[in-house]
């Protein structure tokens, strides 16, 4: 009876002592750190939940290409000064700043080749519906992006050959080639149909553009909660990979509008490369580091493109806000001088009047 008793007591406080650690099916466990395999109601959740918004996408595309006119896009592409300028904050500024900022942090070789692979990514196509929302160049972002992962495929390899080298061998990276197409397909297809749309019937693209404009504004929210639910593993990570999430994104967008700026591009074309630089295809980059690295590694930097991903967002709604703060300061500037100016007229035209005796010229009429 004792014996029952010692044996209850035993596996009473086994369960005790397991209820606070990780699952015993956990691929990794490091006390309360855990990341789990993936099951397969996880595993359809996440096939219906990319397939709907792979769907949703293609939509907004398509409505983004109803704000290109063929024309415009065809000059860029003829005179490709803007996606060139795109092309060196693409895969110049942001595989140099990702290499120093794992140099000056001086994170872990495998935390630093993930930073850097985030770095040599496309841009995102999400940095096409905000820069329809800060007045941006739409032909100029939709050809960047175009452009930048057409080029990703090519330009990915070299990059991570030349900057991972003192940290692993890049040959050990999978570079997922039909991801990249899919990409590709998705953005391309859908813009193409836009911008035969806005050709063919001008006022209904206005109307499709304006309705997914708010569609893509919610689905960019949207896709940053989902990935946040579907994420596999720990966010107790290191606090250098949540400073270098945070820092990375406000460079991208900074170095790229100053190279555009310094390039002598206009404005609205510096706001445009500004966010096609800052914006990365987050979703390639997770996609990346799960073929390419083993559950003990993914635990050490599974959630840093999720990391990216939230503050690329944060930092491009604060410009949006501060883009439109700017424009209605001006536009309430540019009206009142405009009825200044207007007061000053009438009263000139009065005076000018009296002294000639009533009489008016036709000029001033």
């Amino acid at each position: 009876m004792q014996t029952y008793l010692l044996s209850q007591q035993f596996n009473a406080r086994s369960l005790a002592e397991n209820s606070t650690a990780c699952p015993a099916n956990a691929t990794i466990c490091n006390g309360t750190s855990c990341v789990l395999p993936e099951d397969n109601f996880n595993k359809t959740l996440s096939i219906i939940l990319s397939t709907v918004l792979t769907i949703m996408l293609a939509l907004v595309m398509f409505s983004m290409g109803c704000n290109v006119e063929l024309k415009k896009f065809w000059g860029h592409i003829k005179r490709p000064w803007g996606i060139f300028v795109g092309f060196l904050c693409q895969f110049g500024i942001m595989p140099l700043t990702a290499f120093l900022l794992s140099l000056i942090f001086n994170v872990l070789p495998v935390q630093a080749v993930v930073v850097l692979i985030m770095g040599c990514c496309p841009g995102g196509t999400a940095s096409n519906v905000i820069a329809y929302w800060v007045d941006g160049d739409m032909d100029l972002s939709i050809s960047m992006t175009t452009c930048s992962t057409l080029l990703a495929m090519g330009m990915m390899p070299l990059c991570l050959f030349v900057y991972t080298k003192i940290w692993t061998d890049s040959n050990a990276i999978v570079l997922p080639y039909d991801s990249i197409g899919i990409s590709l397909a998705a953005l391309i297809v859908p813009v193409s149909f836009g911008i035969y749309v806005n050709h063919r019937w001008p006022s209904k693209a206005k109307i499709i553009l304006k309705i997914g404009s708010i569609v893509g504004a919610i689905l960019i929210v949207l896709i940053a909660v989902v990935g946040g639910i579907l994420y596999k593993g720990s966010w107790i990570i290191s606090p250098k990979l949540w400073i270098i999430g945070t820092i990375f994104p406000a460079a991208g967008y900074s170095l790229g509008f100053f190279l555009a700026r310094v390039a002598g591009l206009s404005w609205h074309r510096c706001r445009t490369v500004s966010l096609e630089t800052g914006m990365q295809n987050t979703q390639l980059c997770s996609t990346i580091i799960q073929l390419s690295f083993t559950p003990e590694q993914l635990e050490l930097m599974f959630t840093f493109p999720l990391i990216y991903s939230i503050f690329q967002l944060l930092f491009a709604l604060l410009i949006l806000g501060g883009y439109r703060v700017y424009r209605r300061h001006r536009v309430k500037t540019k009206t009142d001088v405009e009825k200044t100016e207007e007061k000053e007229d009438s009263k000139s035209t009065s005076s000018h009047a009296k002294i000639n005796g009533g009489f008016v010229s036709n000029e001033t009429k």
